[in-house]
């Protein structure tokens, strides 16, 4: 498989100036999680997806976790708040992009963090996707890209065969090593680089296969703001999306 290397690069690959890029405010509202792509063309009805029980009743969105994690004392530097506290904030900032998401991790899930679609034009119904969401500081490596292959076979009944889109989120851009292996995989995958230190997407990127998916036209360019600052946006067939209209990610 080969990936898309304008779809590969860092955030400060793209330089400013770029004819397509467009400034656009981001706006989002509520979706409802539906819909399945068909692995050959895409032109499948939608159909209502069962989620799983959310792991906790204690919170379901980032706010409310802020609270509980205060009220119940949980300390932010251990590993149960950093690594919730990243999954609802990557729910929170995809809902940018078109994703809907529900935070769903907990004992026997294969790793996968975040469950739930993603709408693009390209794509006659929302595109399901599995997340996993690594915190670390550190950049990840193939082994991770394997890991999200076995999330595949694992993953809720609604969510399984070639038709659901992998997605892999760290804080760092991916390196050669990841994006080989998503290039190699069998799988339709991609990867995301989200950090807390800025809190905005720096990166997005898939391979072939997910291409034939359902992202057929889609593509990445920078944007910028008024005060000069880079901000990733989706593209399709070279057009800046509006994004007025996209779902909203919360936890279930």
């Amino acid at each position: 498989m080969i990936m898309h290397n304008w779809l590969a690069r860092p955030l400060g690959a793209i330089q400013k100036g770029t004819p397509w890029i467009l400034q656009r405010r981001m706006n989002s509202s509520r979706g409802v999680p539906v819909g399945v792509s068909d692995p050959a063309n895409t032109s499948n009805t939608s159909e209502t997806l069962t989620y799983p029980e959310p792991p906790t009743s204690n919170h379901n969105s980032l706010p409310s976790f802020l609270e509980y994690a205060e009220r119940s004392g949980l300390n932010p530097k251990s590993t149960v708040y950093v690594g919730t506290h990243y999954e609802y904030l990557v729910a929170e900032r995809l809902a940018s992009y078109g994703f809907s998401l529900f935070r769903v991790g907990g004992a026997s899930d294969y790793g996968i963090d975040l469950l739930g679609t993603w709408t693009v034009p390209s794509a006659p119904n929302p595109i399901k996707v599995i997340i996993q969401c690594k915190a670390i500081a550190s950049k990840l490596g193939p082994s991770h890209v394997r890991e999200l292959e076995g999330a595949f076979v694992g993953a809720p009944a609604g969510w399984r065969g070639s038709c659901v889109l992998g997605l892999l989120v760290g804080q760092q851009p991916a390196t050669k090593g990841v994006r080989d292996s998503l290039g190699r995989s069998r799988w339709p995958m991609g990867y995301i680089s989200f950090s807390t230190a800025d809190g905005q997407v720096s990166q997005i990127q898939w391979n072939r296969l997910a291409v034939n998916r359902g992202l057929d036209g889609m593509g990445v360019a920078v944007k910028y703001t008024e005060d000069g600052l880079p901000r990733l946006t989706l593209t399709m067939n070279g057009m800046s999306l509006p994004t007025g209209q996209l779902p909203r990610s919360e936890s279930k």
